[in-house]
């Protein structure tokens, strides 16, 4: 495989993915917008149609946008350690870049907002109840149910156009839609370490008005918790899906 072409194309997958995904967020949380207040449905489709065009636009390199999604792939040996890591990168310049264009489209809500906790919100997850270990278990119970459905969806093979096509994707976006609703509460479902570690490094540079910190206390929960998940879906997968592998 290719692996300038992953790199692209896993960059603009996962920026598309951060752009609508952290768009909404910014739509129902920041005053003054006109779906200010929306709720957490809002929020649960918005992410979901984000993964589906994230899905879309990415389908050559196999639309993983979930460093989650990778180490699955790499546990089932679809990909090499070497692609992995090229997976992994070009999801976080994604991750960043789309949060980027969050903040510009947003940047009047972001300076009129007085909350700071609101406008880090926007860019990255936190818990309703601070306990690492508790929202730990969180992430890996919604990322597993995330990948392990992944890896049904696509019979253990590495997702393309052909398995993960727009069908498969809508299966997946639907999916995202569902852990959000079951749950989203406790952490925000992250079930993705792009998703909220490259936007927290880009509310840490942007030149936000009132930002306040970025919570870096908490940002390892977001990363660990979605690994373990993805793996511990990668290694049931081998007994509990018979096609698998």
């Amino acid at each position: 495989m290719n692996l300038g072409l992953i790199f692209l194309s896993e960059t603009v997958g996962t920026a598309m993915l951060l752009t609508l995904g952290g768009g909404v967020v910014a739509n129902v949380a920041l005053t003054k917008t006109k779906g200010f207040n929306g709720g957490t449905l809002m929020v649960n489709f918005g992410w979901g149609l984000a993964v589906f065009v994230g899905i879309l636009v990415s389908y050559s390199s196999g639309a993983h946008l979930n460093p989650a999604v990778s180490i699955a792939q790499l546990i089932l040996g679809n990909i090499t350690f070497g692609a992995f890591l090229v997976y992994v990168l070009a999801q976080m310049v994604g991750a960043i870049i789309g949060a980027v264009v969050v903040w510009l489209a947003y940047k009047q809500h972001f300076d009129d907002e007085p909350d700071p906790a609101t406008k880090l919100g926007v860019f990255s997850t936190g818990p309703a109840i601070r306990n690492y270990g508790w929202n730990l278990v969180t992430e890996i119970i919604g990322t597993f149910v995330l990948v392990f459905t992944i890896i049904a969806i696509t019979n253990g093979a590495s997702p393309n156009a052909a398995n993960l096509g727009p069908l498969g994707g809508l299966a997946v976006a639907l999916l995202v839609v569902g852990i959000g609703a079951s749950l989203g509460g406790p952490t925000g479902y992250a079930i993705n370490p792009a998703r909220d570690l490259g936007p927290r490094i880009a509310h840490a540079f942007l030149p936000i008005k009132g930002k306040g910190g970025s919570d870096w206390s908490y940002a390892w929960v977001p990363v660990v918790g979605p690994l373990v998940g993805g793996a511990l879906a990668a290694l049931l997968s081998f007994p509990l899906l018979p096609l698998a592998g």
